[in-house]
């Protein structure tokens, strides 16, 4: 029985900090992007307990589903509380779990594992969701329980608790999460520069069907934006401007992986590929607009101010400042014991688990200082991942 991994012991350790690391030259602001993907959104956790501790702290946070949450929680706090806020959150979240002990070894994980997330499923999770006292399938048709499968009043009552909305909507650290328009299918950004954000726009971001009930706001209802896209990367790189941005993208599933062996692993497998990010064409489509934008400013600097518009002088003036953007890639790798339920799957010691690879992986990354200078005006985008260096 391995008792270092007992779910009792501290998400922290004060031991070994990770020493300051400066704000890159020529950086003009930090980023944290969120994907979504449930129970592994500990991994996120840990990533910001690294950044944190690292003296990197984000000014703009976007996130997708959990990672709306997450970032919720980032944004609607100040720095010194935001690693005490989370880990309030995730204990809460994981504090329903069975097991304390569990016999070592991939197989008798996997058990404890399933077991745990069929408690997900039947009882749910504290101040997160909680079954509908009338099953989804049985509820009559255009009741407010016919849609999903559990309530998550909980979730909304934690969000008061741990966000201080108005810190969010005073604008001190952009904040921003997608969902997507039941009736319509259009994905939606709510960003703290456009609108107020109340609970209500964090939950709709995270309204997975049909477990979770879709969120109405204003005259529209809204499910979970990973349904259309999992990663918000393309929202941030649309509104950076001419800031040069260091990028932490924290991915829950990777779009890469080994074939499958056997139906566990098929559905588990399925399940990145759906909702893996789709970095690379977000930053190949960004490569090839920073080329043409590039292509365009060469053109118009060939020709004389005086032949200009007044709309072609601050267009070339615009170009002039685009901006150049570091992609520091950090993406959750599933345990050999973990199965298709993982992003469900609630239990205190997979939480820490998540937390302590989110942190490890975000500490190894920092170590790597030549990828942290802003990359070049030519390409205008890097991305760098600590797995595959």
């Amino acid at each position: 029985m391995d008792m270092s991994r007992d779910p009792r012991t501290p998400l922290r350790k004060p031991e070994d900090p990770i020493k300051a690391v400066a704000r890159p030259a020529g950086c003009d602001g930090i980023s944290l992007v969120l994907q979504g993907g449930g129970a592994l959104g500990a991994y996120q956790a840990g990533v910001y307990q690294a950044l944190h501790e690292a003296g990197l702290e984000p000014d703009w946070v976007v996130g997708v589903s959990i990672g709306a949450i997450n970032s919720a929680i980032i944004a609607g706090n100040p720095p010194e509380r935001r690693l005490e806020r989370l880990e309030e959150f995730w204990n809460t979240i994981t504090s329903q779990d069975p097991f304390i002990f569990w016999p070592e070894g991939d197989g008798p994980r996997k058990m404890r594992n399933a077991l745990s997330a069929m408690n997900a499923m039947l009882v749910g999770q504290p101040g997160f969701f909680k079954p509908n006292a009338v099953n989804g399938w049985m509820a009559p048709r255009g009741s407010k329980a016919a849609t999903a499968l559990y309530d998550t009043s909980p979730l909304h009552q934690t969000l008061e608790k741990l966000v201080d909305f108005e810190l969010i909507n005073s604008g001190r650290t952009r904040f921003a999460v997608g969902a997507v328009n039941v009736e319509t299918a259009n994905f939606a950004y709510f960003d703290n520069a456009d609108i107020e954000i109340t609970p209500e726009h964090i939950m709709a971001s995270g309204a997975l069907p049909p477990a979770l009930p879709m969120v109405r706001i204003g005259k529209d209802y809204f499910w979970d934006g990973g349904l259309v896209s999992n990663t918000p990367l393309q929202h941030l790189l649309d509104n950076c401007g001419s800031q040069n941005t260091l990028v932490f993208q924290v991915d829950l599933f990777s779009a890469s992986g080994e074939i499958p062996r056997d139906m566990p692993e098929v559905l588990s497998r399925q399940k990145d590929i759906q909702y893996s990010s789709r970095t690379r064409m977000t930053t190949d489509h960004f490569k090839e607009t920073h080329r043409l934008r590039q292509a365009l400013l060469d053109a118009l600097l060939l020709v004389p101010d005086a032949n200009l518009s007044p709309e072609q002088r601050q267009l070339k003036t615009d170009l002039e400042r685009l901006p150049a953007i570091n992609i520091m890639q950090l993406i959750y790798r599933q345990k050999a014991y973990e199965g298709d339920a993982k992003d469900y799957e609630f239990s205190k010691l997979s939480m820490k688990d998540h937390w302590r690879s989110g942190y490890y992986d975000t500490r190894n990354t920092l170590q790597h200082k030549d990828w942290l200078t802003m990359s070049s005006i030519g390409d205008g985008i890097a991305t760098h991942d600590i797995h595959q260096r």
